[in-house]
């Protein structure tokens, strides 16, 4: 495990007393994101927002239940913030259906978005309300908004409650709360991966010795659905691959292919590289999906 996970979710003895340590530091974070919620201005678009959204920093599973979600709608816009993209300011990705930029300038995560939602359009922004705007120009009739909890706008709040929790619940840095934990009671639909949606996970072009490689954020959330692989490569969050090196490896291990995420594979589709890839699927339970129709057609 990473030293970054362990911190998080596994601490040792040292890791705790560092977390400890640095608690005025959480104090003070936790004290700004209340501030920034009482002094943020309500606004209502005009059509409906649907909000999906979690607590902590890193990977819950986010991208695969707006995939999910919003495969049924039609004209339905996606914004994210488009996270360690090359590109700045607004950016459409795709517009229905017909991907405009590449996985650089869009970012892995609004990419993947992008490939897997023919229905739909992906706006990449960090500026929620100018890329609300863009959307509503674009004749969108309904809005799924990549973390968009902290924003007080109207919308219906999904919180996403990882299904392993942190150590602590502190915020950064000493835990990995963005926000106050108890905020959970704040959530419209408050969601729990094993209770109220399922993944299913298939093995795309599976080899007889593969390496893992993932750049996502707390990797040892796949372990419950890995094969046997002959060794792991773990990188931060939505890193970018250096080819020859992995092409180093794939020879000095002997490996017959790199084993990755649907996220990971926007980035490598050119490289000529030996892939396989964990294909995931989300099964969400008909009471949340019907939750979201509901508020769609209730504004």
């Amino acid at each position: 495990m990473r030293f970054v996970d362990s911190y998080f979710y596994k601490p040792n003895f040292l890791q705790k007393s560092l977390a400890i340590l640095l608690l005025p530091l959480s104090l003070l974070y936790f004290i700004l994101s209340i501030l920034r919620r009482k002094l943020s201005k309500f606004q209502d678009f005009g059509i409906p927002i649907i909000s999906v959204g979690n607590l902590i920093a890193g990977g819950s599973g986010k991208t695969p239940f707006i995939i999910a979600a919003a495969k049924d709608y039609e004209k339905v816009v996606i914004i994210t913030r488009g996270y360690k993209r090359k590109t700045k300011g607004l950016v459409v990705v795709s517009q229905w259906g017909k991907i405009l930029v590449s996985a650089k300038e869009a970012g892995d995560e609004a990419y993947l978005i992008a490939k897997s939602l023919k229905n739909a359009s992906i706006i990449a922004c960090k500026n929620r309300i100018k890329a609300i705007e863009k959307a509503k120009e674009m004749g969108a009739l309904c809005i799924f908004l990549d973390d968009g909890f902290r924003f007080n706008f109207k919308k219906l709040n999904i919180l996403l409650k990882p299904k392993l929790e942190p150590y602590f619940r502190f915020c950064i840095p000493s835990g990995i709360y963005r926000e106050n934990p108890n905020l959970y009671t704040q959530a419209d639909l408050l969601i729990q991966e094993g209770k109220d949606y399922k993944r299913h996970v298939r093995l795309k072009n599976e080899t007889q010795r593969m390496i893992l490689l993932t750049a996502i954020a707390n990797p040892s959330r796949l372990d419950s659905f890995l094969p046997n692989v002959i060794d792991k490569i773990y990188l931060p969050d939505h890193s970018d691959f250096n080819i020859q090196k992995l092409k180093k490896i794939l020879e000095e291990k002997q490996a017959t292919s790199l084993l990755i995420t649907q996220k990971d594979a926007v980035k490598l589709e050119d490289a000529n590289l030996p892939l396989s890839i964990l294909e995931l699927e989300l099964e969400i339970s008909p009471f949340i999906t019907e939750g979201i129709h509901q508020y769609i057609h209730s504004i």
